[in-house]
């Protein structure tokens, strides 16, 4: 992030690291720089989420409630993405996510993501292929988690069908 509190910028990481140095700037003023304070929640599970979040600085832990208790479904850090699912398609969060420590979040909704697209194709390209790359990305992993746990409950055969 720039050392320019009044003009932040989104620094090289994570989901926008490929983009060049102006389509970043750029994108930075599509969104709006959030304070995180530790503890805190970013997203609580059930209510409405419609906004992508970019972890710029901190940690954060993605959790869910399964019989009255809090179950780890991941852990968030620089360069990670969260809401990616809801931003495309709004929903009630499927988790909450708090924050471990003080965390530097940047936000952007479904509206300003439009804008971009529309003020800067190429950018915005770019933008959109991480984000389906990371989506993929956790799509995969929960594929090979679903099916471990049927080897796992099934002694190996097949339950589902």
């Amino acid at each position: 992030m720039s050392s320019d509190l009044n003009h932040p910028e989104l620094p090289a990481i994570g989901f926008v690291a490929a983009l060049t140095d102006d389509d970043r700037q750029i994108l930075s003023g599509y969104g709006e720089f959030l304070p995180v304070h530790d503890s805190s929640n970013l997203i609580e599970e059930g209510q409405a989420q419609d906004c992508l979040y970019f972890v710029i600085s901190g940690r954060l832990h993605a959790t869910t409630e399964v019989d009255g208790r809090r179950v780890l479904l991941g852990r968030l850090g620089r360069g990670d993405l969260v809401g990616e699912v809801n931003v495309f398609d709004p929903n009630k969060a499927s988790a909450t996510v708090t924050a471990m420590e003080f965390a530097q979040i940047w936000r952007i909704d479904r509206p300003m993501i439009e804008s971009f697209m529309q003020d800067n194709p190429t950018g915005a390209a770019q933008l959109l292929v991480h984000i389906a790359t990371q989506l993929s990305k956790r799509l995969r992993e929960t594929n090979e988690k679903v099916a471990f746990v049927r080897k796992t409950l099934t002694g190996g055969g097949t339950v589902f069908s």
